[in-house]
């Protein structure tokens, strides 16, 4: 095994991990699929299912734009530009985790979340010109805009990704601070 290989976690052990996170977007993508399969049969006629009244229901939506209904109006070029979109974050997702080492698990999780829910999003797009959408979250009066497990899995791999830059920022001014100190304690 080469050093540049071994430095970036691509030996034997390093492979195995980055097929582990791949298998866990899987399981999620495939959640995503499973649960809008399900919302178009039993929700695409209107009926709305109420798990908790008043807090959480399923009711069918769907989506030509991007995040909280932005960007509807695109008709099939604005669908095929958000899938090519997509299709290139997935491409870009994919090399990002071959190249994080393998001791990033928190940013590794990170894109194995986002990697799920882009591609879950995408494929519907793909198939339908649009997202399927049916998760509706309420506080109080306020409806939070109807989402799906892609969209979910989309935010907390953000939430990850940006709390790992936040910590990794962190550990490296401590880093800094230590070495700035040592240098003078022992230059003078």
């Amino acid at each position: 095994m080469s050093v540049g290989t071994e430095r970036a976690g691509l030996g034997g052990r390093g492979l195995q991990w980055r097929a582990a996170y791949l298998l866990a977007a899987a399981a999620v993508y495939m959640a995503d699929q499973a649960s809008k399969a399900w919302a178009v049969r039993r929700l695409s006629t209107g009926e709305v299912v109420k798990v908790f009244d008043g807090l959480l229901h399923f009711g069918y939506a769907e989506n030509p734009g991007i995040a909280f209904g932005r960007l509807q109006e695109g008709g099939e070029f604005g669908r095929w530009m958000l899938a090519t979109l997509a299709a290139l974050a997935v491409v870009g997702l994919l090399a990002y985790l071959f190249r994080t080492r393998r001791t990033d698990d928190r940013l590794l999780g990170a894109i194995a979340l986002l990697l799920a829910g882009v591609a879950g999003n995408l494929t519907d797009r793909v198939r339908f010109g649009h997202v399927v959408d049916f998760i509706e979250v309420f506080i109080g009066s306020y409806q939070w805009p109807t989402f799906n497990v892609a969209d979910a899995a989309i935010c907390t791999g953000a939430a990850l990704l940006a709390l790992d830059l936040i910590l990794e920022g962190r550990e490296e001014g401590r880093r800094r601070k230590a070495e700035g100190g040592a240098e003078v304690t022992t230059g003078g």
